[in-house]
């Protein structure tokens, strides 16, 4: 019989944490879930969690509430909680949303950007496009501060919260595994012509193109996903 592996959830290197507060718990089991630790599907156990992190059962519970209300994670009665998982159909209705608020808010940065704000675009697109084949990580950090350097200009908590809902559970799928170097210098290109539409001030093409790149990112994760349902 095959014993259950233990997810791991800490960065190699880091030490448990020694602080009972339930907030760090949310945020360090959070990073786990985004960045693919965690994979949807994946049991969480408050008892093997508290263990890890060096903390008692009572922030663990905390931090799986406050999760589950941001979509994160799902309970069941006597199944407990696991990282919740999207069918094709769900992900297709989330990219969907996420091209109306990021659109949106492209057209708000627009009118709204400093110019140092579309300075850090431009550098963030350098930063994008010198990246390494095969880097993900790094990759996904640079497209969240791209997003989130505009989202940020929108000057719109409501939309930033709304945003941040609908733009994390890609990264729980990791869709950037599934990119291709064409499809890579495609997400580049985008970025690149969204910011020359922001420097510009021009909030339709921005809006427009913000779109265009959500859905190019849809159909790349939706396609693998459905492929997946298929095979199994």
């Amino acid at each position: 019989m095959y014993a259950r592996r233990v997810p791991k959830i800490l960065q190699d290197g880091a030490s448990p944490l020694v602080r009972n507060a339930g907030v760090v718990a949310t945020e360090v089991i959070r990073e786990a879930i985004i960045d693919g630790r965690l994979a949807p599907g994946e049991r969480l156990k408050e008892e093997e969690l508290a263990r890890e992190l060096g903390l008692s059962r009572t922030p663990i519970r905390e931090a799986l509430a406050v999760l589950q209300a941001e979509g994160l994670v799902d309970t069941a009665p006597n199944k407990g909680a696991t990282v919740r998982s999207h069918d094709a159909e769900d992900l297709d209705d989330l990219y969907r949303l996420r091209a109306l608020l990021e659109g949106y808010a492209a057209s708000r940065a627009a009118t709204k950007m400093e110019r140092e704000q579309v300075a850090e675009l431009f550098a963030s697109c350098e930063r994008f496009e010198a990246l390494a084949d095969g880097d993900v990580a790094p990759l996904v950090k640079e497209n969240m501060h791209f997003h989130s350097t505009i989202v940020d200009a929108a000057a719109s908590g409501r939309v930033a919260e709304l945003v941040r809902k609908v733009i994390e559970l890609p990264l729980v799928y990791r869709s950037y595994i599934w990119y291709s170097p064409e499809q890579r210098r495609i997400s580049a290109h985008f970025h690149r012509q969204i910011s020359v539409a922001i420097e510009a001030r021009d909030a339709d093409r921005a809006e427009s193109l913000m779109k265009e790149h959500v859905f190019e990112a849809r159909d790349l994760l939706v396609r693998h996903v459905r492929d997946l349902e298929r095979a199994g």
